[in-house]
């Protein structure tokens, strides 16, 4: 796919432990061509964790895509009006912020971010990370997962033998994803094994 002339909104929300490897996606659309709008939710902005400390995950969004972060309600809301965005990801996305989105809850940049795409009836791609997917977000994943215009990247269980209700998706698959979901298609499959295991 053609991506020159694409503009990509990239919100990433509080699993800290996947940015590691959400980094590599963003600057795949980067190479690509696209256009990336980086978006971040509180917690980004405010927390330090032994995964690495905000500032250092701010500095890494900016250089990677050359603009400035999207960290509040208000700068998010024009996205709806503008329709900047060709398509939004959300990965990270937290149980949290799925179960926010599930239920219309609109109260980070991120999630106004969804609203402002939605309205748009535009993509929004989900990559999941979270440790009660198979547990009582189980029921939020299934709300969206038949929701019009929203898409999951394909997701596993990440450690089935100690943490049993943990699901998160594969990021290397994001790009992928977006390419089907500009088609109105979700990528296949969507259940996958996440990791090998013996």
């Amino acid at each position: 796919m053609n991506w020159h002339g694409k503009t990509v909104g990239f919100a990433l929300t509080g699993s800290h432990c996947t940015y590691a490897e959400v980094m590599p996606q963003i600057e795949r659309f980067v190479k690509a061509g696209a256009r990336v709008i980086p978006i971040a939710s509180y917690t980004l902005m405010t927390t330090d964790t032994r995964f690495g400390t905000s500032e250092d995950w701010q500095k890494q969004l900016k250089e990677i895509t050359g603009n400035d972060i999207i960290s509040t309600i208000v700068d998010a809301e024009p996205l709806g009006p503008s329709k900047l965005l060709d398509v939004l990801v959300i990965a990270p996305c937290t149980g949290n912020t799925t179960s926010k989105l599930a239920n219309a809850l609109t109260e980070s940049p991120v999630l106004m971010a969804a609203k402002a795409q939605m309205r748009n009836q535009r993509p929004v791609v989900l990559a999941i990370s979270t440790n009660d997917g198979l547990g009582l977000n189980a029921a939020n994943i299934a709300k969206l997962l038949v929701a019009k215009n929203i898409y999951f990247v394909p997701f596993g269980q990440d450690a089935p033998n100690v943490k049993a209700n943990s699901l998160v998706s594969r990021m290397d698959l994001i790009m992928e994803t977006c390419e089907q979901a500009l088609q109105g298609r979700q990528l296949q499959p969507l259940l996958i094994e996440r990791f090998n295991y013996t």
